[in-house]
């Protein structure tokens, strides 16, 4: 699904907020055999989690920088969900977006994704704490990021080996030719 544009627009609100850290989080629910999708861009300061987003439910958008943990935050959803009748699937949750407004870093929307719906409640909060905890030190990285460059050795290509023609190629006359 595309990101919602509330979620773009609220991050270059932010942007000159160094202290509070954005990040992406996605809710897949499931009402009346259809599933939605919906966005929000979690935010952190001073130790509290909160959000910022557009619903046509007050309860599913914005919500104050008054959640301890992240779990606190994405429960409270759940629970706003569950008051109209959606039960949620899946929860993910993407690292801090960068506060550099030109920077070519694409955001990591899915850095952690649970299935909420096949976990108990006391495994979902342990996940989201120990990713929490793991994002407030910053040792995540984005999935995207690449493994240092291996200096090149003359003669030899750093890409994947071909793969050998299929057989129907190699017994083909025009290509012999």
């Amino acid at each position: 699904p595309c990101c919602c544009l509330d979620t773009v627009h609220t991050r270059y609100l932010t942007n000159g907020q160094p202290s509070v850290e954005r990040f992406p989080i996605s809710f897949k629910t499931h009402f009346s055999g259809n599933y939605f999708h919906h966005v929000v861009l979690g935010i952190y300061c001073n130790g509290r989690y909160g959000s910022l987003g557009m619903s046509r439910r007050s309860d599913l958008m914005d919500k104050p920088l008054t959640y301890r943990t992240l779990s606190d935050l994405i429960f409270e959803f759940e629970d706003s969900y569950k008051k109209y009748l959606h039960s949620v699937k899946k929860v993910k949750i993407g690292l801090y977006v960068p506060h550099e407004p030109h920077s070519f870093q694409p955001i990591e929307w899915k850095q952690l994704v649970l299935n909420v719906s096949k976990m108990m409640r006391a495994e979902v909060r342990k996940e989201l704490e120990k990713f929490a905890r793991d994002m407030r030190m910053k040792i995540l990285k984005p999935s995207s990021a690449h493994s240092p460059m291996k200096e090149r050795s003359r003669g030899k290509s750093l890409s994947p080996r071909r793969r050998q023609a299929s057989p129907q190629r190699r017994a083909c006359k025009r290509d012999k030719s």
